[in-house]
Order: structure tokens, then sequence, then C-alpha cells
């Protein structure tokens, strides 16, 4: 399962063994300052996250990139039955605009992030 953390700088997000073949990469580390807005939903979204690289079992769990036709590309690690963890990231910083993640820490997770600069919304 993906393993989050924080510190005073950063959050990082691990993508152990099968994961990190879906998102094509072992880790990735959002400086907090590339962090816009951050948001908890009460569970797994069902909204069209667009073409998919990566690895879709139909109602139980999503995990790759995404790129809405919108243009808005998405790094995703969703499991049915946890809450949701919504980050918006400057896409100049990291390549992604979100990233969604399912984590039973989503709460607290939220609280010890601190929204960047500029940011153009609340929590």
């Amino acid at each position: 399962m993906t393993r989050v953390s924080t510190d005073t700088s950063r959050l990082r997000i691990d993508f152990p063994g099968w994961e990190s073949l879906m998102v094509g990469r072992g880790a990735i580390e959002i400086p907090h300052a590339a962090i816009r807005t951050v948001q908890v939903e009460p569970g797994w979204t069902s909204e069209m996250l667009g073409v998919r690289s990566g690895l879709v079992v139909s109602g139980y769990r999503k995990v790759g990139t995404f790129r809405h036709p919108s243009g808005t590309r998405r790094l995703v690690s969703m499991k049915r039955g946890l809450p949701l963890l919504r980050i918006h990231v400057d896409r100049a910083v990291t390549g992604y605009d979100e990233v969604l993640l399912s984590t039973s820490e989503a709460e607290r997770i939220a609280a010890e992030l601190p929204v960047g600069a500029g940011s153009p919304g609340p929590r």
C-alpha cells in the first residue's frame, strides 16, 4: 500500500512493489511550497479521471497516472473504503496538477501540510 509521510519541508509518497511499476516511479517528493490546496474527501471519487497509464480494478483500486481531456494530469493511488486525500500541486514543480491518495491517515496528513504561497483557495 502507498505510504505517505511529511516533514517540515516536503511531502513524500512511496509506491512499493507493483505500485511503482504502475506509476512509473518508486517515490515522489513534493516541496510544501508546491502544494496549492489540500482536501479530504470521505472516500473514493467516481469522477472521470481520464486516460490512464497504470491499473484500474473497477470499483476497488486505481493506481497510475491519468490525463483528463481538459489537460489535468493526476498521480493516483486510490482504494475503495478509505478516505481520499486530494492535493492540488504546482505542475511546473511536480509534473502533476493533482495527487489523489487513499489513506486512513488523510485527516492527520492534511492537517500537517501547509498550503504554499499563492494558494488559490482554502483547504
